[in-house]
């Protein structure tokens, strides 16, 4: 059971982040509101109190949620921005 609340846990994690840093970038390439930067802070604020949720020591944290990032990543890669994925992304 703990395995599956902390790879929940990765996974909102790497989403309060990746949030937090498209909506800035909406803002920035896309004309998009500056009212957007506000809720980038609150979800990097939500993405750094989620990290001190979790059960072991930082070094193993960031090691394994690495890995997660990168696959939440490529699916808001895929199902947000609506980019193909290629075989070397899904090989890395």
């Amino acid at each position: 059971m703990l395995i599956l609340r902390t790879l929940g846990l990765f996974v909102l994690t790497a989403i309060a982040e990746i949030v937090g840093c498209y909506l800035p970038l909406l803002w920035l390439r896309r004309s998009a509101s500056a009212w957007l930067l506000v809720p980038a802070a609150l979800s990097l604020t939500t993405f750094a109190w989620l990290l001190t949720l979790h059960p072991t020591a930082s070094g193993r944290v960031y090691a394994a949620y690495g890995g997660v990032y990168i696959a939440v990543a490529l699916v808001w890669l895929w199902k947000v921005d609506g980019v193909a994925l290629t075989r070397t992304d899904l090989l890395e």
